[in-house]
Order: structure tokens, then C-alpha cells, then sequence
């Protein structure tokens, strides 16, 4: 991966002058700009040497006036511009035009980092050229849905760490692709779960708090393969557990599957819908079943009722009802 060849660079003291991250994963570009803000200065030098900004608060020109000033102490300093797509000179190119003039000439004893958050650089900027010229610069991209169980399974390695096949689909479909809150929660097991223990679902389960058998996702697997009993044994499990499966959770997340659902069956197969939408086999299998079980105009409806359930959990048009009895009226009108 891109960022731990950066950080790997970083930490060896190979560092560019210019930094320029941007993209949608935030994880990646913060464990670059942790490395960026930990590891080219020692900890004394860090003190006097490093320069965190935030782009809301600066002009451009504030950051290359630091930028061009010579360390304190210490024979490098770091300055760091976060959230840098707040800056407000990005579209006035007489202001960019001092950063232009840095990039060209950059100081050899600063290190300077920009990152966006969330978005990328407009590349029809003319400030945008010369970054992508000059600077070393980081996309950060979302890790597709499918190759999430894949990177879950690869962090752990690189933290001398395992996690079975089962664990990290689970952890897959329950966190999604927010690398941030898979971190996390992957954190929490390497210190709970015994060193050279296989992580399970079982542990996942224990120490997570994410029933390997009543959670949402079995839940929908249970409405899209129509099974009654079972859907209804999981929506009972919900309302005696409220916090196990809040509501806020339960319906964004059917919502989500039974709109991917919608997508999935304007395809003329079920191969060529897995392809285009990019998603895992155990995604693909619920798609598939419901894509049988269900009609369109049938999919139409019940993301009505999905809507109409989540404006209810908000107190909207909800006579009082609770949110279990509520929860089960839903999922009769998806199965019936």
C-alpha cells in the first residue's frame, strides 16, 4: 500500500520538501501525517521545530512565511497544514501564486504538508499543476467493500496479530469501509484477545459486543431469503437488547442493503451485477436471494417502509409507538 511506503521513507529519513495529501479514506492520510509529525523530528527538536496549522485558521501566506523560516533548534522543521482544503486562496491565483514559487524552490530544511480531507484538489486549478509536478503528492481512496475482510486480515498480520476468515466478515459487514472504526475496534481485540491467539467471531462477539447470530446482518440475510421464524427470532432478540442493535443502526443498514438490492437487479445477470457494483461474495449471495425473492415493485415498497420507519424512529408521524413494536411492524411489511 501507497501510505506505508511513504511512512516507511519517513521513517527512514528519506522525506520530500512538500507534502500533498488528499482523498476520501481519512485513516491513510493520518497515519501519514502522524508520521510526518512524530518521526522526522526527534523529540526534543519537536518542540521548538514543529508546526501544526489548520486551514481555516491561515492564508497561504502565512504557511509559506513559515515554511521559509529556518528551524529553531535542530536541523529540520516540520510544518503541517491540516484540513488545508478550508484555505481560501485556492481559487485566487495571484495568492497562489507564492506557493507556486515555493514549490518550484523549496527550502531543504523544511518539511512542509498539506492534507485534504474528504475531497481532492480541483486539477483545474493552475496551482494544481504545479503540485502534481513538484510535490510528492497522496490520493487517499476508499478500500472497496469487498477487499475489506482482505485488509482486515492484512492489518492484523502487520501487527503480528490473526483473525479468521469468519471474524473479519463479520467485522466487514458490521463496521463497513470506515477504516477509522475498523482501526479501532481491531485495536481493542489485539490488546483483549491473548497474544498468538486466532481472533474468532466468538471473540468478536464477547469483547466487541456484535452477536455472531443476532445482529443485523443476519438479519438481513433472514428477510432476504423470506425466513420468517428467523427473522422474527433476531427482531425479538433487538427488542429485549435495545442497546445491541439500536434502531439508528438496524434501519440506515437495511435501508442501505435493500437500496443495493434496487441497483442490483436493473442488471441483466447477477454476474455482470457483481462486477459493476464491486461487491463481496457474501453481499453478492444476499443480493442474489433477494433479487429471487423479491419483485421490483416489491423493493420499491419496502424502501418506502424503510423511510417511513426511519422518519418514525426521529419522532416524526410516530404515535408513540415503541421502537421494538415498531421494528417488528416493519419487518412483517417487508416480508408480507
Amino acid at each position: 500500500m501507497e501510505h506505508l511506503n511513504l511512512i516507511r521513507d519517513i521513517k527512514k529519513g528519506n522525506t520530500a520538501p512538500v507534502y500533498f495529501l488528499m482523498g476520501e479514506e481519512a485513516y491513510f492520510i493520518d497515519e501519514v501525517l502522524n508520521a510526518i509529525e512524530n518521526d522526522v523530528l526527534s523529540e526534543n527538536e519537536r518542540i521548538f521545530g514543529l508546526n501544526v496549522l489548520y486551514g481555516r485558521d491561515v492564508t497561504i501566506k502565512d504557511v509559506i512565511h513559515m515554511a521559509r523560516s529556518f528551524p529553531m533548534s535542530g536541523e529540520k522543521q516540520v510544518v503541517v497544514v491540516r484540513e488545508a482544503q478550508d484555505l481560501r486562496e485556492w481559487k485566487k491565483t495571484d495568492d497562489m501564486a507564492v506557493f507556486e514559487s515555493y514549490l518550484k524552490n523549496p527550502l531543504t530544511t523544511t518539511v512542509l504538508a498539506l492534507a485534504f480531507k474528504d475531497k481532492v484538489l480541483d486539477k483545474r486549478l493552475k496551482i494544481s499543476k504545479a503540485i502534481l509536478k513538484y510535490a510528492r503528492v497522496f490520493q487517499s481512496d476508499r478500500v472497496k467493500e469487498d477487499r475489506i475482510p482482505a485488509w482486515i486480515q492484512g492489518y492484523m498480520a502487520s501487527k503480528g496479530a490473526s483473525i479468521d476468515h469468519a471474524a473479519s466478515n463479520l467485522l466487514a459487514e458490521y463496521l463497513g469501509n470506515d477504516l477509522g472504526k475498523v482501526v479501532n475496534e481491531l485495536g481493542k481485540l489485539i490488546i483483549i484477545v491473548p497474544a498468538g491467539t486466532t481472533i474468532t467471531a466468538k471473540h468478536i462477539e464477547e469483547n466487541i459486543g456484535i452477536s455472531k447470530d443476532f445482529n443485523v446482518w443476519e438479519l438481513q440475510k433472514a428477510l432476504a431469503v423470506k425466513d420468517i421464524q428467523k427473522s422474527n427470532r433476531i427482531i425479538n432478540y433487538f427488542e429485549a437488547n435495545p442497546k445491541a442493535s439500536p434502531v439508528q443502526l438496524v434501519i440506515p443498514s437495511l435501508y442501505s442493503f435493500f437500496a443495493r438490492v434496487a441497483v442490483f437487479v436493473t442488471f441483466p445477470d447477477h454476474n455482470t451485477a457483481q462486477k459493476a457494483m464491486s461487491i463481496n461474495s457474501y453481499a453478492y449471495s444476499d443480493c442474489r436471494a433477494a433479487s429471487n425473492n423479491y419483485s421490483k415493485q416489491k423493493i420499491e415498497l419496502i424502501i418506502g417502509h424503510l423511510r417511513e420507519a426511519d422518519r418514525r424512529s426521529k419522532g416524526i408521524d410516530n404515535e408513540s409507538i415503541e421502537n421494538g413494536m415498531m421494528m417488528k411492524e416493519l419487518v412483517f411489511k417487508i416480508l408480507h
